[in-house]
């Protein structure tokens, strides 16, 4: 049976829909997302809540034309539904298929692609100052949750949209949450000005005068209304001491209301800010009642929500589960997380140290430097921050952690591939930016064990330290019922050699040891180390190989450029010896969303392709063998 939402391919077929049509659509368009997603996966909660805030905004809007920024942009399946990609739509987040958000290269409507937190504001800002400079009358609009509020940079940009624009238009889209709740001060602001009964009284008066009449009459009424009450409960509210004219909070479901305000909105002649009150899941129970576990899924029931079990510990928990451990005998021990409890498994932790944890909000930067400031004090602070993330906190751990020699510890899940999540999410840039610093051991665990000791050892280290280990299950190895120190700077020679030398660092050890079981099958001699450490490395290790191997390989789970296989290269230089480097690792371009074996084997990241590059010198390995016979 044909629907209204077959009817829509693109977003001006919404324009000629009826009000009763739109509420029907809304509802269809739910059903879509919750049958869909629950083949690939995905960001169901967010999605389902912005429904009736992204139709609005379509039909007040017309893009390309004008410009809509979403803050992260996790939430643009509805947007990328009313943009003509619903046929695609069952390829989202798959190989080849559309990306899990905004994407410039995906589609003209895609203003601006995002996949961290808190760059809408000032992206938008830049777009409205690029269309003032040319004399343009399109409309901008930034769409961010409450959650990227606790993030600097949309502070940064509040404190410039003022003096550089008259005409931006920002909806804080306030559903309390991010992955996890949202902590912190802006979010207890927001929380009081939505459960005020007083303005809460006035604000719905002025909602039902323009429900039931519209037009800029009665907006002009509503908005006086909302001003005496923002005049007697908050004397300098905090926007309109940004400059920017502070409308709401409104219903984020009522779809004609939105779309009056929206058009109302449209008129004026300054910045001005929208408070929408949305639902995170709504539509959906299981979305309601499990607002953590349906932020972001794989496949599910649609009937029930249920997810298949997967019945394997995750090295996020491993960690998790470690630091209790360790924090159980030190009370030195703190964990500090920026809005990813669930992402980092701290969620396990803090249970068992609820004074010991600390969730700073999206808020990387601050992380690491309250990070520091606590290790001043004695504390061993831990920092569980996705690789990713932590790229934005660079200057404050070289400035603030690094330059003062400062015991903290980072603990980087997602390092690596990162599948699904695609570019945004991919770690694969840490070993290049941390290896360049002074003073800081960075580690890579091969297994579940390794990590716990790790943890450890990078908590018995005076200076700064940081462990990489990726998305996904353990390798099932045994783990010992206490960790065990580490001697930093020292690897572990897995199978010796003489042949080639094989170097597998963290969990790319096992194609390391595929690559030396198909050499060793066809009579060549070959090491396998497991390095450990990527810095400091172990310069006897490699000046003991290097003077007996014809060749090296490395396997990384990062880009090639700066990284583990550039170390090893340099570390050659440095001793004056020279032996050819075969490296595998990811190329110097951004890595497209999939899954992960077969984006491996797309880039070359397997233990086939190393041994192809390996030819030349097995060739020359031969001919000394013939010579010497």
């Amino acid at each position: 049976m044909a629907t209204l939402l077959d009817t829509i391919q693109s977003a001006q077929d919404l324009k000629r829909l009826t009000p009763a049509q739109l509420e029907t659509l809304a509802a269809e368009i739910r059903e879509f997302l919750i049958h869909t997603l629950s083949r690939t996966g995905g960001h169901l909660g967010p999605n389902l809540g912005v429904v009736e805030l992204t139709m609005a905004l379509h039909i007040a809007f017309n893009t390309p034309e004008d410009k809509i920024t979403m803050d992260v942009s996790h939430q643009a399946y509805v947007h990328k539904i009313l943009t003509g990609r619903r046929q695609q739509f069952d390829t989202i987040r798959q190989p080849g298929g559309l990306n899990g958000f905004m994407l410039r290269t995906e589609s003209e409507h895609d203003a601006y692609g995002a996949g961290h937190a808190g760059t809408a504001l000032s992206a938008a800002l830049g777009m409205a100052v690029a269309r003032d400079l040319n004399g343009g009358s399109n409309h901008v609009v930034a769409l961010a949750g409450d959650a990227a509020f606790t993030n600097g940079i949309s502070y940064e940009a509040l404190n410039n949209i003022a003096e550089q624009t008259k005409r931006l238009i920002v909806v804080l889209n306030d559903n309390e949450w991010s992955i996890d709740r949202n902590v912190g001060a802006i979010a207890g602001y927001f929380h009081r000005i939505v459960t005020n009964e007083r303005y809460k009284h006035l604000h719905d008066s002025a909602t039902r005068l323009l429900e039931r009449f519209g037009g800029k009459a009665v907006v002009h009424v509503a908005r006086k209304a909302e001003e005496a009450a923002k005049g007697m409960l908050w004397p300098s509210m905090l926007f309109e001491e940004f400059g920017l004219k502070y409308y709401g909070p409104i219903d984020g479901h009522n779809l004609p209301l939105l779309i009056e305000t929206f058009k109302f909105l449209k008129t004026e002649n300054r910045p001005v800010l929208l408070h929408v009150l949305t639902q995170k899941g709504k539509g959906f129970q299981p979305a309601l009642d499990g607002q953590k576990k349906f932020h972001g899924l794989g496949p599910y029931n649609p009937a029930t929500g249920e997810t298949k079990p997967v019945g394997q510990v995750t090295y996020s928990e491993v960690f998790a589960d470690t630091l209790v451990q360790l924090a159980n005998e030190d009370e030195k021990v703190v964990a500090i997380t920026a809005a990813m409890p669930n992402g980092t498994a701290l969620d396990h932790f803090r249970p068992h140290h609820p004074k010991r944890y600390f969730d700073v909000g999206i808020a990387e930067e601050h992380a690491v430097i309250f990070a520091a400031g606590m290790a001043t004090q004695g504390f061993k602070p831990v920092c569980a921050i996705y690789s990713t993330f932590l790229q934005r906190a660079f200057d404050p751990i070289v400035h603030d952690v690094c330059l003062q020699k400062l015991p903290v510890v980072f603990c980087m899940d997602r390092a690596g591939l990162s599948g699904d999540d695609g570019p945004t999410h991919h770690g694969l840039f840490d070993i290049g930016y941390l290896r360049d610093i002074p003073e800081i051991v960075v580690m890579a665990p091969k297994d579940e064990d390794e990590l716990a000791d790790m943890m450890l050892t990078a908590l018995q280290i005076p200076g700064p330290s940081a462990i990489r280990y990726p998305r996904g299950v353990v390798a099932g190895v045994a783990r010992k019922p206490r960790p065990a120190l580490l001697p930093v700077g020292k690897a572990e020679v897995l199978a010796n050699g003489s042949d080639v030398a094989i170097f597998g660092l963290g969990p790319m050890i096992v194609m390391a040891q595929e690559l030396a079981s198909r050499l060793d099958s066809e009579g060549y001699s070959a090491a396998v180390i497991n390095p450990r450490f990527i810095k400091p490395l172990d310069l006897e290790a490699i000046e003991r190989f290097a003077r007996r191997a014809s060749a090296f390989v490395t396997f990384e789970d990062h880009v090639l450029s700066g990284g583990f296989g550039s170390a090893i290269i340099e570390a050659l230089n440095q001793l004056g010896l020279s032996v050819p480097v075969v490296r595998i690792g990811w190329p110097d371009q951004f890595i497209e969303h999939g899954k992960v074996d077969q984006l491996r084997a797309r880039y070359g990241i397997t233990a086939d392709a190393a041994y192809a590059q390996l030819q030349p010198w097995l060739a020359g390995i031969r001919h000394r063998t013939r010579v010497a016979i």
